[in-house]
């Protein structure tokens, strides 16, 4: 082995999610001493049952970004996923490119799950070299200021964070009042879909080679995993991100805002951005596409409804629950304010249910490793909390199914906002709605087996016939949250014997729809 005096150069780990040419790791590469390590592992791969998608995805994303640096004289060591040599973890791959002794030290860009971190924490511990971890700034507020933000609040909400992040960066801003005098027009992305209004076209991304060679390693490799591929469709560079974003702004943009909160049977992208995956691989750049979103706001090609919303799911929403993630791990990984102890039922994973809007939301989620926001809010996850799913199996759940999860991204979402087993860190109240929601926003009930203005019985609307027991058997949880102060009057009027009825129809629904006890 080489002598640690004659070590020269760095060894520059990039990981699946960093596809970025400006990632901080790559910043003063010296290509004559320099080498990159991309590694595909199982153990990335597996420590969940990842969408065959996701997988083919980020594989084929890393392949072209390879690519790519090689094509700028950058030498690169990449580790496939059926090499036969590989230790299948990043902290083995690291340790196997340090084996000659070619390197003085190794350098990486923090990665974006703590699961991950805490294995390249113990490899740093041990390594021969120093290891010298450097910020992920693509995101636009760093671990310090988050901190620095949450100091001393008792409550930590995302409209406030959203507030200071659009003064910090400036977007739709006069000076150091919003543009149009208000910071939010969520109550302005609520419309339902009229039954003559159609979305639009979009711009799907046709595998090209590399592509098909990653999916055909997926399905060769993983073909237990959940998923489908048929229908793969996401970019996988930059160039291709920057295609599907650049017709998002001229043709979709103008009507996001309207139809945002909107779903409809068999259309899977309706009005959304469909860049959710090329923001967390590292194909986009966050900042650029909310300044971009602005200023079509400005040249008056986008109203101000459809720009604001979009800056916030960005600006906002994804940078306050990275914050958050960061913030309270690994804490934040067994929180269960609401005691749920049942099983997630089977139509998760076949969409063989009865439920138009679930058996929807999860045909297209195998189909295309994708579902919007609200069909993951108000339809999967306001169900699960409903039937008192185990933050476990929810969680696993949505980090299995989307090719856009991250743990950072999916379990503040998952735990926090759809499910309320943070107790109230994410969201100031559980999002739990009956089928009169769903109703209201969507085409599905008009088909649907159960009847959505029944409230017992075994043909009534599940949400319907859960929600009233979720509240009642959650009453000493959630009686003296604010938001919940008319729901609960409701109830109490009831009086014991009813409530004690809906108690009982909503476990007979839990049983009848597979939410079982667990072991």
């Amino acid at each position: 082995m080489t002598e640690p005096s004659t070590r020269t150069g760095a060894l520059r780990l990039v990981l699946g999610d960093q596809m970025s040419d400006g990632l901080s790791a790559l910043r003063d590469l010296d290509p004559a001493a320099d080498e990159v390590l991309m590694a595909e592992v199982r153990d990335e791969a597996t420590y969940v049952r990842h969408h065959k998608q996701k997988i083919a995805l980020v594989f084929a994303a890393m392949r072209k970004f390879a690519v790519r640096l090689e094509a700028r004289g950058v030498r690169v060591r990449y580790v496939r996923i059926d090499d036969p040599d590989s230790t299948g973890s990043i902290a083995g791959e690291l340790d196997r490119a340090l084996g000659d002794g070619r390197f003085a030290r190794v350098v990486l860009t923090e990665c974006g799950e703590w699961r991950l971190a805490e294995a390249l924490a113990g490899f740093a511990a041990a390594a021969p070299v120093p290891v010298e971890v450097r910020e992920d700034d693509r995101f636009l507020c760093s671990h310090d200021r988050f901190r620095r933000w949450a100091a001393g609040k008792s409550q930590l909400r995302m409209e406030f964070f959203y507030r200071e992040m659009r003064r910090d960066t400036g977007l739709l801003m006069d000076g150091r009042e919003p543009v149009g005098g208000q910071w939010n027009y969520d109550k302005e992305n609520r419309r339902k879909l009229p039954k003559d209004v159609r979305p639009p076209a979009r711009v799907r991304i046709p595998p090209d080679g590399l592509t098909r060679e990653a999916i055909a390693d997926v399905e060769r490799l993983f073909p237990e995993h959940f998923g489908e591929t048929a229908k793969f469709g996401w970019p996988t560079t930059a160039e291709e991100a920057e295609q599907v974003f650049a017709a998002f702004l001229t043709d979709i943009l103008p009507g996001f805002g309207d139809w945002q909160d909107a779903m409809a049977e068999g259309q899977p992208w309706l009005w959304h951005g469909m860049i959710s995956t090329s923001l967390n691989l590292g194909l986009l750049d966050p900042l650029d596409v909310c300044r971009r979103a602005a200023a079509a706001y400005e040249a008056r090609r986008a109203p101000l409804n459809a720009v604001e919303g979009f800056v916030r799911q960005i600006l906002g929403w994804r940078e306050f629950v990275r914050g958050i993630y960061w913030l309270k791990v690994p804490e934040y990984r067994a929180r269960n304010a609401l005691a749920a102890d049942r099983t997630l039922p089977d139509f998760y994973w076949t969409a063989a249910t009865g439920m138009a809007c679930v058996a929807d939301a999860v045909r297209q989620t195998r189909a295309h490793a994708y579902a919007h926001h609200i069909q993951r809010l108000m339809v999967t996850g306001n169900l699960a909390m409903l039937l008192g799913v185990h933050p476990d199996e929810i969680d696993d759940w949505y980090m299995t199914v989307y090719a856009d999860a991250f743990e950072w991204v999916e379990m503040p979402n998952t735990r926090g906002m759809a499910t309320f087993a943070d107790g109230g860190i994410v969201g100031s109240k559980p999002y739990a709605a009956s089928g009169a929601y769903i109703d209201r926003m969507s085409d599905h009930c008009g088909g649907c087996r159960y009847d959505v203005k029944a409230k017992a019985g075994p043909r009534a609307c599940p949400f319907n016939r859960l929600y009233w027991g979720f509240l009642e058997r959650n009453r000493d949880r959630l009686r003296d949250n604010p938001r919940l102060a008319m729901p609960y009057r409701t109830l109490d009027g009831f009086g014991p014997a009813r409530r004690q009825a809906l108690l009982e129809e909503a476990e007979a629904c839990r049983r009848e729809l597979g939410a079982a006890p667990r072991a």
